[in-house]
């Protein structure tokens, strides 16, 4: 089997387990508010416009993912749905705490989005599996408040397949663990095509024109039509079904090739004074990007554009690239070479709707040395006092003068919770 599988495909069965956070963003908002279990609570995306995350009972009324707030207003009225504007800050910092407490139980940890990590396990007796997943939910329940799902199976693509199955079925109480054969077997049988990650909907169209409806059907296919239709990466997901292993974890994240920050104004935006604080802010956030990642940047591409949906406006959109002198992540270099480059592509008479800063041409900061290394030390020192302060007493508490005070621009969050965790005015008070 090993030779027909060839170099790629490991013989030794391993274990991987996939954590997933239950309606996270959801989730995070009843930590602190424990008037909101059982009740359905939704929460929107930038400017209040899309449901992106929805509790179970959220669910059940028939409230859908992507749907836009304001079609949904009636049936949150009627059911009394919370609903919340996105608190990124608390959701960002939860995050973290739950990736510190996985990183406990094993050392190989794959962080694979805010919500989700993939984690090996090595040394651990298939007897004992159940018992250590469950170990694992309580201790982040118990720890942090979140509920999570855990799904184990000898690939990723199994774990993320049993991980599917744990969220869904009751009686599994979170925990799914998929190494049986049989079981397998009927699981994919199961399966909808389209719900196997990395085929999606427009994949999963093409295998159903071809009478490959379910997971089953796809790995009974021959590897060699498989290959021909999908290339190494449709075979790879059919070998992993199969449980051989062809994806490794990733434990050193990928090298970004850039960054970008970007928001849809809260309300169109027409003076260059409105448009250089949102630059500004978007250029100081996109600087901490890359001090929290140790990278710097020497090109950065500057955008703005109105509405194009409205029509009733002219329209108009623009950008420019700017070259730093050197290598850099230093926020108050990168702000002003951002309202340099504003100035350029600024033309007044239009209603602008959207603004935004990438980062281009990124590269490690410890590789960087040259000429400009004294003036590098300097701002690195600058930079870490910038950080220090922002992370002990809440973000912008130290910021440049250009990013202003009122900011009239920003987006349209009038439902949002306090930042608990990350901001002292926002912690909870106990009275007794």
């Amino acid at each position: 089997m090993q030779q027909l599988l060839g170099n790629n495909y490991k013989s030794k069965q391993e274990i991987y387990s996939l954590i997933d956070c239950n309606s996270f963003y959801a989730s995070c908002e009843r930590i602190f508010n424990p008037r909101l279990f059982s009740k359905a609570v939704v929460v929107l995306s930038n400017n209040d416009g899309c449901i992106i995350a929805r509790s179970d009972e959220a669910k059940k009324i028939g409230i859908k993912m992507g749907e836009p707030y304001f079609k949904a207003k009636n049936i949150i009225k009627k059911n009394n749905v919370q609903v919340f504007s996105s608190n990124y800050s608390l959701y960002g910092d939860i995050s973290q705490r739950v990736m510190e407490i996985l990183s406990r139980f094993s050392p190989e940890i794959e962080i694979y989005s805010i919500d989700e990590a993939f984690l090996k396990f090595d040394g651990i007796n298939k007897g004992d599996l159940y018992d250590y997943c469950h170990n694992i939910r309580q201790t982040i329940k118990k720890w942090v408040g979140i509920p999570v799902s855990i799904g184990v199976g000898n690939t990723k693509t199994l774990a993320k397949v049993a991980n599917r199955i744990a969220k869904n079925d009751k009686k599994r109480k979170g925990v799914c663990i998929l190494l049986d054969s049989a079981e397998i077997s009927l699981e994919l049988a199961n399966l909808d095509v389209a719900e196997v990650w990395g085929i999606g909907k427009k994949l999963s169209k093409f295998l159903k024109q071809n009478n490959i409806c379910c997971a089953n059907d796809f790995v009974q296919r021959d590897r060699r039509w498989i290959r021909q239709h999908m290339g190494v990466v449709g075979e790879r997901i059919s070998m992993e079904l199969l449980g051989f292993s062809c994806l490794s974890l990733e434990m050193i994240p990928n090298l970004r090739k850039n960054c970008c920050v970007s928001r849809s104004f809260g309300s169109p935006v027409e003076t260059i004074n409105d448009l250089s604080e949102s630059v500004a802010c978007y250029a100081t956030r996109a600087s901490e990007k890359l001090r929290e990642e140790e990278l710097v940047t020497s090109v950065m591409s500057l955008f703005l554009l109105t509405n194009h949906f409205n029509k009733n406006d002219p329209q108009y959109s623009n950008s420019v690239k700017i070259q730093f002198d050197y290598p850099t992540n230093d926020t108050i270099i990168i702000v002003k070479k951002a309202l340099q480059g504003l100035r350029k592509i600024y033309r007044p008479g239009y209603r602008y709707k959207k603004a935004g800063v990438i980062m281009l041409d990124l590269s490690i900061e410890s590789n960087i040395q040259g000429l400009f290394e004294t003036d590098r030390i300097k701002s690195k020192s600058l930079m870490k006092s910038f950080d220090l302060i922002n992370f002990r007493y809440g973000s912008d508490t130290i910021c440049t003068a250009a990013e202003g005070v009122k900011k009239l621009w920003s987006m349209q969050r009038q439902r949002i919770s306090p930042c608990y965790t990350t901001r002292f005015s926002d912690l909870l008070k106990v009275k007794s």
